[in-house]
């Protein structure tokens, strides 16, 4: 370890120190664990250095798109020694996203990437536009009772509820409904408080929304509209953001920008501080560029298009680069591996799992496209002590890969909810199951 620590420090030694930015990297068994110190903002862990990424185009970018086959009967993901993983629900249309309500009520935005016909096709006959309540009243960890809570919307994702009120956040609005705790449908018509820009590159459709400590702030996530700018920036407006508005969609602020695909957000336990999970470009190689989870400072802008993890430049963007934005793009806290579309992320805030996961995040990884061998289609966990990293990502769910070799897969993890009796809930929109996982501490 010590060796390797001069080994890399010689290496990278004439670019380690940026304005404002300190490097201190460490290599050992093939990651990189860096600390950096940035003048006036917190201290993160677990970042990609900048000479440890390899030069754009190093690898040849591919398509590999997986192939979903069936879940054998009795298999299921697997989880760690101590944990037991259930089937929650099953036969649901693309379950995306679940929002936990107080009471314990369970929703599941069912939701997919439509382009073309496939989209006049699936919006005509109402599919992947539901969203579908599931009650455990009896809190055994099985649910007695599914309803269709609200349909015919336009690709939901993220839903919140504040006070009496039923927020769902589709591609292109927020809508708020009336809402009564316990209700099982939602009435009327919902109210546009918030327009939003549609669709985009991929799955950059999906809007998630959370709220703050004070409930008096809702935060929504909007992807870019495109990979790296292709179509020109003056279709970018409102994109590859993290907007902020008050309950009644008024106020609205960018929150933080040049986050190209934004999705999970939570709030680290203990602290103030917003945390995102954020999908990076496409086009650059096998290992370029890393998606990652980072904290998320107010007014920070992290890069996108014209920079990936700091103050490396995009090639594409050579032509149009703004040096004023490079000097200020924040590089990310943990890497979280290239092209593993790195979606759900929850921090898991209760006491049923054993101690090392307390506090710390979880991470759902829908899974590549872009590389030559599938990367991602897992859940990852990475450690947090005092409201920061504290460790590198580790596997804990894992097996939906059926077949490397063929690039074919059993399931897509995406979503990742934490249950008030400490169990953690997993979409699979790919097979429409929500996976359970539960520990037998």
């Amino acid at each position: 370890m010590i060796l390797c620590f001069f080994l890399n420090k010689i290496h990278c030694m004439k670019n380690t120190i940026l304005p404002g930015v300190l490097f201190l990297s460490i290599v050992a068994c093939g990651n990189v664990v860096a600390e950096k110190k940035i003048a006036g903002t917190r201290t993160g862990f677990i970042i990609a250095a900048k000479d440890t990424l390899p030069p754009p185009f190093a690898t040849k970018s591919v398509r590999n798109d997986s192939k979903v086959i069936a879940w054998p009967e009795g298999k299921t993901p697997v989880a760690p020694e101590g944990f037991i993983v259930t089937k929650f629900a099953d036969s649901l249309d693309s379950p995306r996203w679940v929002y936990v309500a107080g009471n314990g009520d369970v929703f599941v935005a069912e939701a997919k990437t439509l382009r073309g016909a496939k989209k006049v096709e699936a919006q005509a006959s109402g599919n992947a536009g539901r969203i579908i309540l599931l009650r455990d009243a009896n809190k055994d960890g099985v649910y007695e009772n599914r309803y269709v809570f609200a349909e015919k919307l336009n690709q939901p994702l993220g839903m919140l509820i504040l006070d009496n009120r039923f927020y769902v956040a589709n591609t292109d609005a927020l809508l708020q409904y009336s809402y009564t705790t316990g209700d099982t449908k939602l009435t009327g018509e919902g109210k546009q408080i918030v327009s939003l820009p549609a669709s985009g590159y991929n799955n950059h459709w999906t809007r998630n929304i959370i709220t703050n400590k004070n409930r008096d702030k809702i935060y929504i996530s909007v992807g870019s509209g495109s990979n790296a700018a292709e179509h020109g920036l003056e279709h970018e407006i409102r994109r590859a953001n993290i907007l902020v508005v008050d309950p009644d969609g008024t106020d609205e602020k960018i929150y933080a920008s040049g986050l190209r695909n934004p999705v999970g957000m939570d709030w680290a336990p203990g602290t103030e501080t917003l945390w995102a999970a954020v999908n990076e470009r496409d086009g650059l190689g096998d290992d370029l560029v890393p998606d990652y989870i980072t904290s998320v400072k107010e007014g920070g802008f992290y890069g996108w298009p014209w920079s990936y993890f700091g103050q490396h430049k995009d090639p594409r963007m050579k032509d149009k680069q703004k040096p004023e934005l490079l000097k200020k793009a924040i590089i990310p806290d943990v890497s979280v591996g290239s092209h593993t579309a790195s979606l759900g992320l929850a921090f898991y805030d209760k006491q049923a799992f054993p101690s090392k996961y307390h506090n710390g995040a979880f991470v759902g990884q829908h899974g590549s496209w872009n590389r030559s061998t599938l990367s991602g289609y897992k859940v990852v966990f990475v450690p947090f002590a005092k409201g920061k990293p504290s460790g590198k990502p580790e596997d804990f769910l894992t097996g939906f890969i059926a077949d490397a070799s063929k690039s074919e897969v059993y399931g897509r993890p995406v979503c990742i909810a934490i249950l008030e009796d400490g169990s953690m809930l997993v979409t699979d929109d790919a097979s429409n199951t929500i996976w359970r996982v539960s520990s037998n501490k």
